[in-house]
């Protein structure tokens, strides 16, 4: 199977710790890499993670607070310096567009490469990346400013070939991707072979749905439904609620019900508030609600 993966660059919140970098993390599908969220260290945490930075095709912005984009006029610079000639995509809430023009002729005068900023409309559900294998649509959330999250989901994928019953009937090669799109073989002797003699069903197309910084949303669970994995905000434990309904965030325990109602496979929180010393207060919470469930963590490599 191809891969499909989660690379955790950053899952703290906006005031700085030693502890968790702002967020930003790299999604890897079939080779492809897009990132999603540039807080500021983001470039140092790639470094650290062994990712190369001319891998990227696409960053996707969530909202225009500082710890989801502080790191992208960095991130522009040194691929200037490192000699990138292949275009970024860049994905997000339409007002970074001047700024980050504004940045970029003072600062990254002279750049090889060109950058196609795409507009994105936080207030709804649209596809707004799509290539042979995969989408990426927009989830809208609940957050002081206009946000979004992000499902990355891929395309339905081909039956697999039953090599043996291929052999048996003396099919040939030619046939292969005509079978693949459900057409029925032909024979050595001549034969039509029925289609469903000669494959197996796909493996499921798998999905990652990216909620960023949002209060509770008891709808969300609709627009994530049986994603593979959910990523929520959880900035704050139950003994907070208040705290995150007046600030727009979420609980440990209000994300679990997001992933419990839309039965995900599992859970991962992330942007945690720096009044914890240690998450595992909110791993625990979540985890009387939705059992598998796991922590977001600096370095952290999941698969999907």
């Amino acid at each position: 199977m191809e891969p499909f993966r989660v690379h955790i660059l950053g899952c703290g919140s906006a005031l700085p710790t030693l502890r968790h970098n702002a967020t930003s993390q790299v999604v890897e599908v079939r080779g492809k890499l897009f990132m999603v969220d540039c807080g500021e260290g983001t470039q140092v945490q790639l470094r650290r993670s062994h990712i190369r930075f001319t891998r990227l095709r696409a960053i996707f912005i969530s909202h225009l607070h500082g710890d989801h984009c502080f790191g992208l006029i960095g991130m522009i610079s040194t691929f200037g310096l490192l000699g990138r000639t292949a275009p970024l995509q860049i994905y997000a809430p339409v007002d970074l567009q001047p700024i980050l023009q504004q940045q970029i002729d003072f600062f990254c005068t002279g750049l090889e490469f060109d950058i196609d900023f795409h507009p994105v409309d936080t207030t709804q559900r649209n596809i707004i990346y799509e290539d042979k294998s995969l989408t990426v649509e927009t989830l809208p959330l609940e957050h002081r400013i206009a946000c979004c999250g992000f499902l990355f989901k891929e395309k339905p994928l081909l039956p697999h070939i039953r090599r043996d019953m291929i052999d048996f009937y003396g099919i040939s090669l030619s046939q292969i991707n005509n079978i693949k799109q459900g057409a029925d073989g032909v024979g050595r002797d001549g034969l039509p072979i029925p289609n469903a003699r000669l494959v197996q069903p796909a493996t499921p197309a798998r999905s990652y749905a990216y909620c960023s910084d949002t209060r509770y949303m008891p709808q969300l669970h609709q627009e994530v439904k049986g994603a593979n994995l959910l990523y929520h905000e959880a900035t704050y434990g139950s003994e907070s609620e208040g705290r995150a309904r007046m600030y727009y965030h979420s609980t440990a325990a209000q994300a679990a019900q997001v992933a419990a109602a839309a039965k995900v496979g599992q859970l991962m929180l992330g942007h945690y508030s720096a009044r914890y010393d240690n998450e595992k207060v909110l791993l625990n919470e979540a985890k009387t609600i939705f059992p598998n469930t796991i922590l977001a963590q600096e370095g952290l490599v999941i698969n999907v």
